[in-house]
């Protein structure tokens, strides 16, 4: 009989999902996340200036998403809301530097109910903030570091409970490195950037930080199969877009559309390409359902696991992103509110208070390798009439933007104005309202903001021209 009473104990404990001996059957996940880089710049996605052999590996083993958007264009709000799976305005961190109000669910609970150990190396949550719930914490964000860490831990780990790995990377964040190895004459840009030679030495500073995270990429995933099995479920994405301007803290694509693949042997078919619109809220859920859970019912994420079965081609057929602003110990670059909604076709961007300037750490504090290129193209805007209309484009924004997106990759030409698109125009705007409405997003302004009409206060050695009266 006593044998009988042990057997019970342990389908009791099975049955709640938290046995390592029940839980043996789930994947191990890898979760490998770079630090502001644009999905646009990488061989993977088309740019051949960028080689990434390794991304285009991993994408041949498995699945490459073209449609992937974050939730918001800057560091903390966007990991927050992959952590939570609740876009800004729910979790609470809504602008940069801060963190989700308390309360808040972590998804990363839901794992650990599963029976997973879930452990975070390098830059996953924004300063790596124990709300989240993880098992083990370690900062240390450069990549020489996560590689002698992350070795270190899986050498000595003995559980045998399945592990769900964050390794996050601080790869490409500004400010890049030196000496670089691509010669800055060769490199390539947007056409919404302008080339002068600072520019040019930028952008081969971070080129190198791509190169970087792409050979720790294929470290990874050969440590990831040696120490956890081929039953490896492992994702690399990215939290926002690059640091370059109209990239991070915009909500142009250069600033959302992140890179993101899965692979997974035997449950994800090698090299196959995905069109399904995805958020990084989707995230946390995708993992859950992969490890035989059910993910919260409240929550704003959802699982695309039927997309990386194969069983559907579809996922979302709108993306919402938001930005509120970026400050840190009472200091604020950017307070700029904006939001958007994006279809596959087109998208509709709302600056909430186009009275104010648009400014960034990039021209405001203009530090080497962090752009101080800004002084040259404030420069050549004083003489140069498309630099000036890039310059100006940057500061200042009218109140809508509508952008063919499909067709207008950089969205160069804003036809909000275009009377054949008036009838879409307030589709999108009544879409746009009835979310901001459903989430309790109260379009907060965090800090002083920086007044349009004088220049000269934005940076010393700005000094423009012609500014657009609202």
């Amino acid at each position: 009989m006593r044998w009988r009473a042990g057997l019970w104990v342990l389908i009791a404990v099975c049955f709640m999902g938290v046995s390592p001996a029940c839980a043996r059957g789930l994947p191990n996940i890898v979760v490998y996340l770079s630090d502001d880089h644009s999905q646009y710049d990488s061989s993977l996605y088309g740019n051949d200036n960028i080689p990434t052999p390794n991304f285009e590996k991993m994408a041949a083993e498995g699945m490459v998403f073209t449609h992937a958007f974050v939730a918001s264009p800057s560091c903390a709000p966007s990991r927050a809301a992959m952590l939570t799976g609740l876009m800004p305005a729910r979790n609470g961190a809504e602008r940069n530097h801060t963190f989700p109000r308390k309360g808040t669910r972590s998804l990363v609970n839901d794992l650990k109910a599963r029976g997973y150990e879930v452990v975070a190396f390098g830059k996953v949550a924004h300063a790596n903030k124990p709300v989240f719930g993880f098992d083990h914490i370690s900062k240390p964000s450069s990549i020489p570091q996560l590689r002698k860490n992350v070795a270190a831990y899986l050498a000595r780990r003995k559980s045998d409970q399945p592990l769900c790995l964050f390794v996050g990377t601080s790869n490409p964040h500004v400010a890049w490195p030196e000496p670089f190895s691509f010669d800055p004459a060769e490199v390539e840009f947007p056409p919404i950037h302008l080339d002068t030679p600072e520019t040019r030495r930028h952008r081969a500073a971070y080129y190198e930080e791509i190169r970087e995270l792409d050979a720790y990429l294929g470290e990874l995933r050969t440590l990831a199969y040696e120490k956890l099995g081929d039953d490896v479920l492992f994702i690399h994405s990215s939290d926002h877009g690059s640091q370059w301007p109209f990239g991070k803290w915009t909500l142009y694509d250069y600033g959302t559309r992140v890179p993101l693949i899965v692979s997974w042997k035997g449950r994800v078919k090698p090299n196959t390409k995905a069109n399904a619109m995805v958020s990084w809220v989707d995230l946390l859920p995708t993992l859950i359902e992969a490890a035989g859970g059910r993910p919260p019912q409240n929550i704003d994420g959802k699982s695309f696991l039927p997309v990386l079965k194969g069983e559907t081609h579809e996922h979302r057929d709108r993306i919402f992103t938001t930005h509120s602003g970026d400050g840190n110990n009472g200091v604020f670059r950017n307070v700029y509110p904006i939001r958007s909604v994006r279809t596959r076709e087109w998208k509709l961007i709302h600056n909430v208070h186009p009275e104010f300037a648009f400014c960034t750490h990039s021209d405001l504090d203009r530090k080497d390798l962090a752009g101080a290129y800004w002084t040259q193209w404030v420069e050549l805007a004083k003489t140069d009439a498309r630099a000036k209309a890039i310059v100006d484009r940057y500061y200042q924004h009218p109140e809508y933007e509508l952008y063919h997106v499909s067709q207008d990759k950089w969205e160069q030409h804003n036809l909000i104005d275009d009377p054949a698109h008036a009838e879409l125009v307030a589709q999108l705007k009544k879409e746009l309202q009835a979310w901001i409405k459903s989430q309790g997003d109260q379009l907060k302004v965090y800090g002083p903001p920086r007044p349009l009409d004088k220049p000269k206060t934005w940076h010393p050695d700005y000094f423009g021209t012609r500014v657009i009266k609202q």
